[in-house]
């Protein structure tokens, strides 16, 4: 071992002889234990989210691989559809091309260049953050195995009558011509206005105050060219004889109903809402309970159409539908004819009035553009069926969701299921299984071939193949039984399926788990022929978010890399990391200024261990998880303190080479037998040991990662560190040890590191791996890896509860001396005589039995036993329990000098004391103050106040040896 922790010198090349030494196979031995990654988006990087979620998969993997299962953790990337086409249309953009110019099959073979080139960005990242995952079954969702797994259940489902074509409404992005999901839809609160029109009541009809028409309000005037009915709620008393009756549609001359909804909401305006059913899901819902119209006005690029067009609610156009709309709106894009209607509006007299308004604005999460409700034709999934069953098997316990809250969430989705539309205008993805002929009949199949054969269709039937793609979600959905082989290796399905725990985040529980365990249950049986869960847990993880809670942004340079983190940068890099290929110059100052007020330093290399021990320790059952930068640093020095441990424990078990930093062979630490004699401290760490072994295990069960790295934490810096090498030291550097003493503090300190090392490796694999190669020669080990030892089982044999009650009076002893020093300024260098006072036969028997390590830990000169009645010198006191340590102050210190210094620190104290009070008792800052402000300012005068108290109570002590 080096002198000195260097993350990067140790981490990859221990990685690289894991993987080439193919140690994250399944081993083929024990119960198979298996979990499948979230497959990150192929054209992505490594971010705090991923980070976090990996770190816990791997621990969670690497602690049942050292428990003896055959685990398999399923490595993939998903294809991305949208996201990955638009990456390569920017770069044919570049070229002055787009994807049209290419053709769908050359544009195809571009993506597929791109992503073998520049798609495994991603993968490399897992590798830094040491990921031990089963490279070798890498999957790709859009490898032929995956995709021959998704047109056979695309094929079966519709064989069964589980899905169909039809016209719908979707979130329709304009700019891209697809239809996207509602997890790709961005809602934005922005300023804009609500105006209000006039719609002329039918045939002489009047309101209850005698006017002549009824006020709508909308927030988008464009619509109203598609309205179909004006809404009013059934208990309206001012409209109640109006229902049933007509207005004339301003502009358009068509004739719409009155209609009474629950939906309307009376207080909101006039009571009066416009209804378009083909532009707003909502009124899709209105319109379908009252038998409004479906009249779309948009083509795909939300442009008004020459003429509406007219449908029923299964999607038939309309018999003798009239869809003629004004002159001079034809072609307009969607704003710019919400200017003309709103001045045409305007010279009938028909605007009443213009409102300020915030609303909330969809937009397409890559686009940017406000995603317009479009009835258009899409495949869609029959999801009633199949959610019930998935359900179900969450209510049942076959599926455990983790925290348990979110089973809330889950059948709140599945409970309200709606029909899932699975197609995608896009080019990259899997293609539909289905063909059409010259009158649009369609026939679904695995292949044209197959779609012949299976229809009876002759080569005179000229079959032409549906362009549009499914969802990335649809494949996804099968992730756990199509990544195993499905349906054709159904051996390694059976090992490895259900797998045992899906570690997400709870924005998917909705899009991808409750999806998975549709399908999964679905076409997945097992040996009973019962439907199988795709998983029995579901750990949910929270967001990662800044350390003061914000969401992480590039705007607002509080982004974090893992990368970065783990190597460190510079400011000016990490500035021009940030603002590389950004186009608008405006945005990269802001990220630049943003970048450089929140990280003013940069990051120091902190490595991978101190990162993923960060995110463990940050893992408690929680929605949001606020990253603090400074929390790192501490566990880096973590890392450090363990790395010196182990220098200190080579330093007592290898013999020492004169003049050189390397240490020569073994010494006997009873690898090979021999007699051993255990101290009070060896006991004692072994003994506490068994607890945080019984701790590890349960949390791990428990999946509370977050308590497990404080018990972790705290055994090994402050039992292991701080005290038991402490109280080795005596053994190793007392001449008169015997060499069983010898032996048997050797053993000591290096089996427990041993076990502490293992039970570290699932979270800190890289560090423990390097300091148990160090330590083999002595712990007798024989295994070519720690990953592949077994994890430390307790052994009651073991726990002495006597042990650690002594140790903890040696301990408490040690504190109350090490206390007086401190607040008596007194060296720690300098050795000082102690009494005892008022103990019992026990206190008396363990000072004696533990002399040499009270002498040692506490730099004492003598200790003496007082006896009842004794009479002893002015001392300052400690307790433990009953027993009085004393520490004689004469001679010792400067009196005058002393309480010269406690009375200065006391003025100082007192005056920040009257500067808090001061703004406490300001009815101004109280007034105006956050009472997080407040909180922390009373925090201050109460440790301001006991400080008082401490420096007082000090001076009296000093009074008393005068």
């Amino acid at each position: 071992m080096d002198k000195t922790y260097q993350p990067n010198q140790i981490e990859r090349k221990h990685y690289d002889q894991w993987e080439s030494n193919h140690y994250f196979r399944p081993s083929g031995e024990g119960d198979p234990y298996c979990i499948m990654i979230p497959p990150p988006n192929v054209t992505g990087s490594l971010h705090m989210g991923h980070a976090f979620q990996q770190t816990i998969m791997d621990a969670l993997i690497r602690y049942n691989r050292m428990m003896g299962k055959d685990t398999l953790w399923q490595p993939g990337t998903d294809h991305a559809g949208i996201a990955t086409q638009m990456v390569v249309e920017r770069l044919l953009s570049a070229e002055g091309k787009t994807r049209h110019d290419l053709g769908r099959e050359t544009f195809i073979d571009r993506v597929w260049e791109w992503k073998n080139q520049s798609g495994g960005t991603i993968t490399n990242q897992m590798r830094r953050l040491g990921d031990s995952v089963d490279w070798e079954r890498e999957r790709f969702t859009m490898d032929e195995g995956l995709s021959e797994a998704v047109r056979e259940v695309f094929v079966q489902l519709y064989d069964e009558g589980l899905l169909y074509r039809g016209k719908r409404l979707v979130n329709w992005d304009p700019k891209f011509h697809t239809a996207i999901s509602d997890l790709e839809v961005e809602n934005h609160e922005e300023q804009g206005h609500l105006w209000h029109f006039r719609y002329p009541l039918a045939d002489g009809a009047s309101t209850a105050d005698g006017k002549n028409y009824l006020v709508v309000a909308t927030t988008r005037p464009e619509t109203m060219l598609g309205d179909s009915a004006v809404a009013v709620h059934p208990e309206d008393e001012r409209y109640a004889s109006l229902v049933g009756k007509f207005v004339d549609l301003p502009l358009v001359g068509r004739r719409i109903p009155i209609i009474a909804d629950d939906y309307v909401d009376m207080e909101f305006g006039t009571g009066c809402v416009k209804i378009t059913p083909a532009h707003d899901f909502n009124d899709y819902e209105v319109g379908k309970r009252n038998g409004a119209q479906l009249i779309n006005i948009f083509n795909a690029s939300a442009a008004i159409l020459p003429a509406a067009q007219g449908f029923d609610y299964e999607g038939k156009p309309l018999a003798d539908f009239d869809g003629s709309l004004p002159e001079g709106y034809a072609e307009l894009d969607r704003y710019d004819a919400r200017k003309k209607i709103i001045a045409d509006f305007d010279q009938l007299g028909l605007l009443d009035s213009i409102k300020d308004h915030t609303l909330m604005v969809p937009r397409g999460d890559r686009s940017g553009a406000t995603v317009e409700p479009w009835l258009t034709d899409q495949w869609y999934v029959a999801a009633t069926k199949l959610a019930v069953p998935a359900a179900d098997a969450v209510r049942s316990g076959q599926i455990e969701f983790v925290p348990k809250m979110f089973e809330n969430e889950y059948f709140h989705w599945m409970d309200n299921i709606q029909d899932w539309c699975i197609s995608r205008q896009l080019w990259w993805g899997h293609q539909i299984p289905a063909w059409y002929d010259a009158n649009g009949k369609v026939y679904v199949a695995r292949s044209e071939a197959e779609a012949r054969s299976k229809y009876g269709l002759d080569a005179s039937v000229e079959l032409n193949r549906d362009e549009d793609v499914l969802d990335t979600w649809f494949s996804s959905a099968l992730w756990t039984f199509s990544t195993l082989g499905w349906p054709h290796d159904m051996e390694t399905v059976q090992r490895f399926h259900p797998t045992d725990v899906l570690v997400t985040g709870f924005d998917i529980i909705f899009f991808w788990v409750a999806r998975m365990i549709m399908m999964t249950m679905h076409f997945i049986k097992d040996e009973n022929g019962k439907p199988q869960v795709p998983f029995k847990k579901v750990y949910v993880t929270g967001l990662i978010r800044d350390e003061h809670g914000a969401k992480m942004s590039k705007s607002k340079g509080n982004v974090l890399d893992p990368i970065d983190l783990i190597d460190g940068i510079d400011l000016d890099s990490l500035v021009a990391k940030r603002t590389s290929g950004m186009m608008q110059p405006k945005l990269a100052a802001k990220v630049e200024k943003n970048t450089r007020k929140t990280f003013p330093d940069g990051f120091s290399e902190s490595g991978t261990d101190a990162l993923r021990f960060t995110l463990t320790s940050l893992a408690s059952l929680s929605r949001d998880i606020n990253f603090d930068v400074k929390r790192l640093e501490g566990y880096r020095n973590f890392c450090n303190k363990l790395w010196n441990a182990a220098r200190l424990v080579q330093m007592n078990t290898f013999e020492t080479i004169e003049g050189s930093d390397e240490f020569g062979a073994p010494l006997d630490c009873g690898q090979n037998g021999g007699e051993l004699e255990l101290s009070l401290a060896d006991k004692w760490i072994q003994s506490r040991l068994q607890n945080l072994i019984t701790e590890v295990h349960k949390h791990y069960a428990q999946y509370r990662f977050d308590l497990m790295s404080q018990s972790l934490y705290s055994f090994i810096w402050d039992e292991y560190c701080s005290w038991y090498l402490e109280l080795s030291k005596p053994v190793f550097w007392n001449e008169d040890s015997s060499e069983a003493q010898l032996r048997g503090t050797r053993k000591t300190v290096v089996s427990v590191l041993d076990s502490l090392l293992k039970l570290i490796h699932p979270i800190m694999p890289f560090i423990s791996e390097e300091i148990w190669q160090s330590i083999k020669p002595v712990t007798g080990a024989t295994g070519d890896s720690i990953m592949l030892e077994a994890f430390p089982i307790a052994e009651p044999s073991n726990v002495d509860a006597s042990a650690e009650a002594d140790l903890e009076w040696v301990k408490g002893v040690i504190t109350g001396v090490r206390n007086i020093r401190g607040e008596m300024n007194i060296a720690p260098s300098k050795a000082i005589a102690i009494l005892l006072q008022n103990g019992t036969a026990e206190d008396e028997r363990r000072y004696k039995e533990n002399e040499t390590f009270l002498k040692q830990l506490a730099k004492l000169e003598s200790i003496t036993w007082v006896n009842e009645g004794d009479e002893v010198p002015p001392s300052s006191t400690a307790l433990v329990d009953h027993l009085k340590v004393l520490v004689p102050m004469a001679g010792l210190i400067d009196v005058d000098a002393e309480k010269a210094r406690i009375n200065k620190e006391i003025d100082k104290t007192k005056a920040e004391l009257a500067r808090v009070e001061g703004k406490l008792n300001n009815e101004k800052f109280v007034g105006k103050a956050p009472e997080a402000v407040i909180a922390k300012e009373k925090e201050k005068a109460a440790a301001y106040q006991s400080k008082l108290a401490d420096l007082t109570g000090q001076l009296t002590q000093l009074d008393a040896l005068k």
